[in-house]
């Protein structure tokens, strides 16, 4: 297990720590999910409450404010009862929360619903992060993350699969329940089997937001995590609306086609974290988000026939986004800090491309102008791709 010195110091490390980041690699999976299984719901619970396009991306962002407000907080948590029970608390409180959505029978209360389980969701990332980053030693930590960063893509697999198969059997209330009692469940094995996070965070109190505030990496990152989560929940949120808005697919075909096109997401997550640790997080941003940005435009101008395609290809290059995230926004100052870095830039960045960019997207779609939506999502990930270039990361630079 690797060792981190909580207070900056000498590190060290011994082997063990894959078992323990797989462990933790389910905790997120759930995570995602519990998130994430509303998109392929959304045209059963549009259908259901008789809300439109513009509503249902206002749904995620009720999600992405929820998770706003306890990303940036988590600190206080896990600085009095740990990361690990950080973690534990997570997964249980989102857990209930879901089986309380499964009991919503108005578009009000879901929403309510939907932004208490964004803040339950949301004290997990910056303890998991903290946790990964504490188990592998550093020359790792691109592998380390890249196991971690599979669950986001397994459950971008599983969301409309599972969805689709439960709801031959349940109405969308039921697969919401059955989440919410896994999540449950899997919060009480880490408690019980768990390893690695026992240790307090640190609080995200005036002098350490100081220190990173004065980054401009710390300001870069914000930008290009908004962007790298719009190029993958962004557009996956919205993905099944549009296809069976503009393209005219069945619900079941276009979810089946959504997870299918997920498949290589689990691959790719291993190449964004080879190619973070052999050409450094810098030079892998870069090209991840300018390839990411031009077959966004394309999914959103590409003919009932093509479409398909892209679909399949976008998502390949989209999620190479995280492992280099991660990895670069853990080298922003000290170490004894590193979750108050993920706890500051990835709140602002996950409500902008997990909450507004549906949103904004939605709202195109009740114009009919959907295809306009997804491409000005690709034109912004391209337009923010050359910040990367001033990406500095303590002056260890590789490529360019």
């Amino acid at each position: 297990m690797y060792q981190g010195d909580q207070k900056g110091g000498k590190e060290r490390a011994t082997p063990g720590w894959k078992g323990p980041v797989i462990f933790l690699a389910g905790l997120f999976f759930l995570n995602f999910m519990a998130r994430i299984t509303f998109a392929p719901l959304m045209p059963e619970i549009e259908r259901d409450l008789g809300i439109g396009h513009g509503e249902a991306g206002f749904l995620f962002l009720m999600i992405s404010a929820g998770y706003f407000v306890t990303v940036l907080c988590s600190g206080f948590l896990s600085s009095r009862i740990t990361h690990r029970l950080t973690i534990v608390t997570s997964s249980v409180a989102a857990g209930v929360v879901l089986l309380l959505v499964s009991l919503s029978h108005g578009a009000g209360s879901l929403a309510a619903g939907l932004f208490a389980l964004g803040m339950a969701a949301g004290f997990y990332l910056p303890s998991g992060i903290a946790t990964i980053t504490d188990l592998a030693a550093k020359e790792n930590w691109g592998k380390a993350l890249a196991i971690h960063e599979m669950a986001p893509n397994l459950s971008f697999v599983a969301a409309p699969l599972l969805s689709e198969a439960l709801m031959r059997v349940f109405p969308w209330r039921g697969v919401v329940a059955i989440l919410g009692a896994l999540s449950v469940l899997i919060g009480a094995g880490y408690y019980s089997f768990g390893r690695g996070g026992k240790f307090p965070g640190q609080v995200p109190n005036i002098e350490a937001c100081g220190t990173l505030v004065k980054e401009r990496d710390f300001w870069i990152m914000i930008l290009l995590f908004g962007m790298g989560i719009s190029g993958t929940l962004g557009v996956y949120t919205m993905l099944p609306l549009y296809l069976v808005t503009d393209h005219g697919m069945e619900r079941d075909t276009a979810n089946t086609l959504l997870a299918i096109s997920r498949v290589s997401g689990m691959a790719m997550a291993f190449v964004g974290g080879w190619a973070t640790d052999r050409f450094g997080p810098r030079l892998t941003l870069i090209w991840v988000l300018v390839t990411t940005g031009i077959l966004t435009i394309l999914l959103g101008i590409a003919s009932k026939a093509l479409v398909p395609v892209i679909v399949f290809v976008q998502p390949m290059m989209a999620v190479c986004f995280f492992p280099a995230g991660f990895a670069a926004v853990s080298s922003i100052g000290p170490a004894n800090m590193r979750n108050v870095a993920v706890s500051l830039t990835v709140p602002a960045a996950f409500v902008v491309g997990g909450g507004l960019i549906p949103t904004g997207v939605g709202f195109l779609g009740d114009v009919g102008r959907f295809g306009l939506g997804v491409s000005l999502v690709g034109v912004m990930i391209l337009a923010v791709s050359l910040i990367a270039f001033f990406l500095d990361l303590g002056g260890k630079r590789k490529g360019f």
